[in-house]
This record gives structure tokens, C-alpha cells and sequence, in this order.
């Protein structure tokens, strides 16, 4: 095909180079070139020439003038890059893994249902009965990677539906287990362990998987602390498939018999940024020893981790990376990045005002529109002193935080989402920010938060799945430069990864020093500079008169403008820094009159800076 295609462009060119060569003299600019492979092209010629005479009527056509002048260009650069050594390319098999990757990508991109991502009928229809249609960017990334039995990290902000991004998968990895291995369910032997760091996450993630698994038909039970014991035992002894709990209520378990991990093909770490940081580790190693011991058995077919998280610091990335060796790490582009649809708000206290005030005159109008209201704060007396105070204004409100027991807490949680009743305010910590999966409208920071992290954790509770919601802090003077740098970042789309209130201030503080030094620097030159132009002038020593007589001096006094006879010029001083004093030394000299003359030849002339006779001159 390629040198079928030569041939017929050879042609084309070949009779429209014929043609005009037959006129010179209508256009003399045409200055052809001879080809510069006449054996190769000279058969073409004799072709060419048979069909030249139909064209050659047509050539005072202006039109048809500019098509051949464009086919010799044309020709011309064939002929050029035809001689040229031909360039290396990529081998198909480069090019073909760049077009694949390309292609998945915007297949991730282009996926509108659950269906393109490969999920069975079972799992279906239990999105169907959640009203789930389209899946979210963590949920297209996260589901066709946990199907191939890969060990992942899946990091996307809160609200971006990553518990459906686990559960999906794993249970129809298990149904297929069950048709490919013959694998049953047994008593007190779950094939997944999903672990959290508190109660009311644990409790979320088995409500979503209870719903999933009418249509699935596996069982899952709730294993966690601040509850009795002894249901729990009971549960454990039916058969079951998944255990979703805490870290430390399984070890209880699996320490005193109820729980064994002969049969945990998969683990899941939901919050696992929260459970590094929260002191988790020792607990979690404990869990981890014997199913690594079990892995390395022959003819064990070992365990897959999953590894949830909405926040990824580089220190927990690096915990990580030692303790899940291989693991992939998975994120989307909202990872660490402003929260989406969501309004934040900065307002700022000079110090004057009363911070309670200014946290009231923020909540009314959120108040009067029946929305849904947090309040952040830092510490238990600060938690305490906002519910006091919003109490006092017939506010109504539910306390979140470590010293409420946790029953309590959930009777409050409970009381936060009825949609019967009022809705109270809930007064919370940063133990509320994270896990908690809460259709907030309103957010407040009556305490802004030391950290990035925390305040991501905490815009994490509005704007969920989509919706819309509204961030309001209230920054006091200390909190200032961490907000702005905030702010900044979230305007320029970046990341707020590592941005303290440490960190902030260390920047200001080297950013500061910085110009400081360049001040300083800057002032050093000029300074010299002025020095330099001072003393051009004074470098040259002063004229002396011949005949032993010195240059005449003017006082600035009428009294003083006679010349004064000096005797023999004195000696020179062999310290020359005494030129610093001899402007001041001067007027006293002047102002002695006759005593200068009394000096005797070739002492030391001793300059003092204050009016008075000198040494010599009381010596004399």
C-alpha cells in the first residue's frame, strides 16, 4: 500500500510538473528543480507525459495554477524527507500500555453506573434499593481494584462514599469464594474483619452493611466496645461472615476463644489515618502477627488488606508503607483539597469583641431556617462554656465528646438526626469529626483547629454525597496566619496536607528573618558606600607648608582668624587613627592660642576632646 501510494502521488505531481514546464514563459518565478532520483522516478514521466496534453488547455486556470504550485511543494518535501534516515519509534508495545493506560482512564472517567465496573446482579440490586445510580470518583477507582485481590489504600475526602468503595467488592469476592472454593460459613470463623477506631463508626458500617446484605445474603455482626459482652459471645457462636468492631473488643475475643483467624481472607482499616494517630498501632500489629505467620505457610493462600483513610499525612504514609509492605496507594483528586460545594467563611476577632456574641449573631440565622447546626471546639471547658452559654440564650442543645459516656453519645446523636422534632445544636469535639456520617447544613469552628488535618476532618461533616453546606470559623488573633494560609491554599486549589499552626509560624518567622537580613545587607552597602565617598577626599594627606610654617586655621569665631605662629613642624603620630579626633581636637587647638606656640620640636602632639591644656603644655 505504501508504494502503491508513491506511485499515484508520483503521478499526480508528475503530470502537473509536465504541464507547466511547458510554459516558462507565461510564469518566470516557476524555477523548478530536476529530481534528485531521476532512475527511480523516470518511468513515472513517460507516464505522465501521455496524459499531459488534456491538462495542458486548463493552465490558464488561476485555480488550477495554485493546486499544482501546492502539489511541487509537496513533492519537493517528500523528496527532502524521503532522503532523510528514518527516526526510531516507540515500539508497539509502549505505545500500546500508553494507549491502554489512556483508555482507562477515560473509562474511569466516563463510568455512569455500578454496572460498568463488573458487579453482579446480587450487589445491584442492593444499590437499587439504596437509590445508588452513579458512582463517585473513589468508587471507580476503588472497587475494580479491591475486585483483582490487590492490597490497597484508598484515600478521598470524607463524604465521598468510600464504605461502599470496600463493601461492594469484598462481598462479592466472598460469593465467588463460595462458588469457586466450596468455602461455608462457619461459627465463631468471619471471613472479613472490617476495624474501626470508634463505636459510632463501627455501628455506620455495619448499618450499611446489613442493608447490603438482604440481596448479598451474607451475615455480618457488630462487634465493639461500650457494650456488654455476653450478646456478643452468642453472636459469635452462628455462623457468620464479617465482623465489623473494634480493634481492642476482638482482641478481648479472640483472646478468650470466641473469635479464631483460620478462615480471614479479608481485612479492612477503615479511618486508618485516625488509628495510627490515636495510638491504635500496638493493637493493630497484635491483630496483624498471626495472619502474617498464617501467610507464610505454603499452602495458605495469605490475606487482603484494605486500607480506608480521608487524610494521609506523610508520617502515617511512611507507618504504613513498613507495616503493609507492597501496598497500593489509590487517592483522587480531592484527596487533602477543599471540601466541593461547600461555602467557607473566615471571620476574624481583633480581640475586642466577645467571642460567645459573635458565635450567636452566626447561629441565628442558620437557627431561624431549621438547619442543622455543629459547633466545634478545642477543649472539655471550651465544649462546656459554648452549650452553657447557648443554653442560657434558649438554645437547645446535645454534648459530643470524650467525657460523655457512650450511650449517651449515641441517645445524642440520635436526638441530632430525628427530623421530628426540633433539631438542637450539637456541641462536639474533634472526636465528632471524624467517622460520623451526618447531613450537617452548618458548620462552626468556635475553636479553629491547630492543624489542616482537623479542619478538613471537620468541613467533612457538611457537603456530603454532593450536597450543599456552609463552613464558618471564627478566628481569633493567635489562629490568624493558619487561617489565612488556609484560605489562600483553598483558593489556589492546593493541598493542606502539612499546614500547622507550627509550621505557619516557623515560615513567617524565616520569611521574616529573611528580609531582615536583606535590610540589613542593604543598609551595610549603602552605608559603605557613603563612607567610601567620604573619605575619597580626606585619603590624601594634608599640604604642609614649606619653611617649618603650618596652613593657616579659621575658627568660626572673629576672635580666632589671626594666623598663629607655629615653631618646628611636629613629628608624625604613629597611630593613624588619630584622624577620627582631629575635627574635634581642632577647635581646642585653635581656641588655646598662644600655648600652642610654647610646645617644644619633636614631642607628640596629644589631642584631647575637651576644652583644657594638654599634657605636654602643663608639663612645660
Amino acid at each position: 500500500m505504501v508504494g502503491a501510494s508513491r506511485t499515484i502521488l508520483s503521478l499526480s505531481l508528475s503530470s502537473s510538473l509536465f504541464t507547466i514546464s511547458k510554459i516558462p514563459h507565461v510564469f518566470p518565478f516557476l524555477r523548478l528543480h530536476k529530481p534528485r532520483f531521476p532512475n527511480a522516478f523516470r518511468p513515472l514521466y513517460s507516464a505522465a507525459a501521455t496524459t499531459s496534453p488534456t491538462t495542458e488547455t486548463n493552465v490558464t486556470d488561476p485555480d488550477q495554477l495554485k493546486h499544482t504550485i501546492l502539489l511541487e511543494r509537496l513533492r519537493l518535501r517528500h523528496l527532502k524527507e524521503s532522503a532523510k534516515p528514518p527516526q526510531q519509534r516507540p515500539s508497539s508495545s509502549v505505545v500500546g500500555v500508553e494507549e491502554e493506560n489512556s483508555i482507562r482512564k477515560k473509562s474511569k472517567k466516563l463510568v455512569e453506573n455500578f454496572q460498568e465496573l463488573g458487579l453482579s446482579e446480587e450487589v445491584m440490586g442492593a444499590l437499587q434499593e439504596l437509590n445508588i445510580e452513579v458512582p463517585t470518583e473513589i468508587q471507580c477507582i476503588g472497587i475494580p481494584a479491591v475486585m483483582e485481590r490487590k492490597s490497597v489504600v484508598l484515600g478521598s475526602h470524607t463524604g465521598s462514599g468510600k464504605t461502599l468503595a470496600y463493601l461492594l467488592p469484598i462481598v462479592q469476592l466472598m460469593r465467588e469464594d463460595e462458588a469457586n472454593l466450596g468455602k461455608k460459613t462457619k461459627p465463631r470463623r468471619p471471613r472479613t474483619v472490617v476495624l474501626c477506631p470508634t463505636r459510632e463508626l463501627s455501628e455506620q458500617v455495619y448499618r450499611v452493611a446489613k442493608s447490603i446484605s438482604h440481596h448479598a445474603r451474607f451475615r455480618s455482626i457488630l462487634v465493639s466496645g461500650g457494650s456488654r459482652i455476653r450478646p456478643q459471645e452468642d453472636s459469635l457462636n452462628n455462623a457468620i461472615d464479617m465482623v465489623v468492631g473494634t480493634p481492642g473488643r476482638i482482641l478481648q475475643h479472640i483472646e478468650e476463644g470466641n473469635m479464631v483467624y483460620g478462615d480471614i481472607a479479608y481485612l479492612v482499616l477503615d479511618e486508618a489515618d485516625t488509628m495510627f494517630d490515636r495510638g491504635f498501632g500496638p493493637e493493630i500489629r497484635k491483630f496483624l502477627a498471626p495472619l502474617n505467620q498464617r501467610a507464610l505457610k505454603t499452602n495458605d493462600q495469605g490475606f487482603q488488606t484494605v486500607l480506608v483513610t480521608a487524610t494521609m499525612t506523610t508520617a502515617v504514609q511512611k507507618l504504613v508503607d513498613e507495616e503493609f509492605q507492597g501496598i497500593e496507594h489509590l487517592r483522587t483528586s480531592t484527596l487533602h483539597k477543599k471540601i466541593p460545594n461547600a461555602r467557607h467563611d473566615f471571620i476574624k476577632l481583633s480581640g475586642g469583641e466577645d467571642k460567645l456574641e459573635a458565635l450567636l449573631q452566626v447561629l441565628e440565622p442558620s437557627l431561624a431556617k431549621g438547619s442543622k447546626v455543629m459547633v466545634f471546639c478545642n477543649t472539655l471547658n471550651s465544649s462546656r462554656a459554648v452549650d452553657h452559654f447557648l443554653s442560657e440564650n434558649q438554645i437547645s442543645t446535645v454534648n459530643y465528646h470524650g467525657e460523655v459516656p457512650a450511650e449517651q453519645r449515641v441517645e445524642n446523636l440520635k436526638k441530632f438526626k430525628d427530623e421530628e422534632g426540633d433539631c438542637p445544636t450539637l456541641v462536639c469535639t474533634d472526636l465528632a469529626a471524624r467517622g460520623l456520617d451526618l447531613d450537617v447544613d452548618h458548620v462552626v469552628m468556635f475553636d479553629f483547629p491547630k492543624n489542616s488535618i482537623d479542619y478538613l476532618h471537620r468541613t467533612g461533616r457538611t457537603a456530603r454525597m454532593g450536597a450543599k453546606g456552609k463552613v464558618t470559623s471564627l478566628v481569633s488573633r493567635k489562629d490568624q496566619m493558619l487561617a489565612a494560609r488556609i484560605e489562600e491554599a483553598m483558593r489556589n486549589n492546593e493541598s493542606l496536607e502539612s499546614l500547622t499552626t507550627d509550621n505557619v509560624r516557623r515560615d513567617a518567622a524565616r520569611s521574616q528573618i529573611t528580609q531582615e537580613k536583606g535590610r540589613s545587607v542593604k543598609q551595610i552597602r549603602e552605608g559603605s558606600k557613603q563612607r567610601n565617598s567620604r573619605d575619597k577626599p580626606s585619603s590624601s594627606p594634608p599640604a604642609r607648608l614649606t619653611g617649618g610654617k603650618t596652613p593657616v586655621r579659621k575658627s568660626s569665631s572673629s576672635s580666632f582668624s589671626k594666623p598663629r605662629k607655629a615653631s618646628s613642624p611636629p613629628e608624625k603620630s604613629s597611630k593613624p587613627k588619630r584622624k577620627i579626633l582631629k575635627t574635634v581636637g581642632s577647635r581646642s587647638i585653635a581656641a588655646r592660642g598662644k600655648t600652642g606656640s610654647d610646645r617644644r620640636p619633636g614631642k607628640k602632639l596629644s589631642v584631647v576632646g575637651f576644652r583644657g591644656k594638654s599634657s605636654s603644655a602643663r608639663a612645660s
